[in-house]
């Protein structure tokens, strides 16, 4: 599934085209994505025009003029191209390196004022969109109980100390807790616990505290946690077997993969002479090494 790195990228692709349009035509080619759409989902976005393009954890919210946010999530495979008349189709965060995208998945195209399209293609179907009031985006389901972004103001170290106080389980799993963090996914918490030195396998609880040894770890993880993301939106995302970054060009993040993916392969810490191991934790593969994350 794309991550905040991957779906940032899809975002800076699409403002530019989106920003300032209108919908002239709403085409849905079927009835439903992971849930059906939203009554008169197509009638409601005609002839309204998008004012801002932002991202919240991984859904893209399109504000628009009629008063509604228009909510996309990519599921596990969605994507999105660009289509300019005779102009070379682009795919701002392309989803896949393994094959070229199958007409038969395009699902939603949004034809825009100007003459541009956005198709909405999607094989597997996880991915969704939604029309929420402006003033009932906070309350919504999906939003209510999200935590705090790790590129944002209120992510920190100080943050670190609150959200992981009492937590018993696993670093890893509280990272991953969308409730305390919102959009960090497995790659990234991988790399960033390797960065930091922390073994996802230690109890969150040891961050949180006085003590000279807690502020220090929190203050490494906080400040690795953003040294990633920003490297990886910089770089594009991570291009694994089900994507590719922006305007059809593979990203390039996994390249700086530090310990993600690289099961049985030497630490590349300098010095360290471990081994990077692979457990899984909550159902998802967890890659570190042993002998210096502790």
């Amino acid at each position: 599934m794309p991550e905040l790195p991957e779906v940032e990228t899809i975002r800076r692709g699409l403002a530019p085209v989106l920003e300032g349009a209108s919908f002239k035509r709403v085409e849905l080619r079927r009835k439903d994505l992971r849930f059906p759409f939203p009554q008169r989902f197509a009638k409601r976005l005609e002839g309204v025009g998008v004012t801002s393009l932002a991202r919240r954890a991984k859904y893209l919210m399109a504000e628009l003029g009629s008063g509604e946010v228009l909510v996309m999530h990519l599921g596990m495979t969605g994507r999105f191209t660009v289509e300019d008349g005779e102009a070379r189709p682009f795919e701002p965060g392309r989803f896949y390196e393994d094959s070229e995208r199958s007409h038969l998945h395009d699902h939603v195209v949004f034809h825009l004022s100007g003459g541009k399209r956005i198709v909405y293609n999607d094989v597997r179907r996880f991915g969704f969109m939604l029309l929420v009031a402006r003033g009932e985006l906070e309350a919504h389901p999906l939003f209510e109980g999200l935590g705090i972004e790790p590129v944002g103001n209120a992510f920190g170290a100080e943050a670190l100390d609150r959200l992981f106080q009492g937590k018993q389980r696993p670093l890893k799993s509280a990272l991953l807790d969308q409730r305390l963090i919102a959009g960090l996914g497995n790659i990234y918490v991988c790399e960033a616990l390797f960065r930091a030195k922390l073994s996802p396998e230690r109890k969150a609880a040891t961050l949180s505290g006085k003590g000279a040894v807690a502020r220090a770890r929190r203050a490494a993880l906080a400040e690795a946690i953003r040294r990633v993301i920003d490297e990886a939106i910089a770089k594009g995302g991570s291009t694994l077997r089900d994507y590719a970054g922006a305007n059809g060009e593979e990203g390039e993040f996994q390249h700086e993969f530090l310990a993600y993916g690289r099961e049985g392969e030497a630490c590349l810490r300098e010095g360290c002479g471990g081994i990077v191991r692979r457990t899984v934790q909550a159902g998802r593969s967890t890659f570190f090494c042993r002998v210096c994350q502790k």
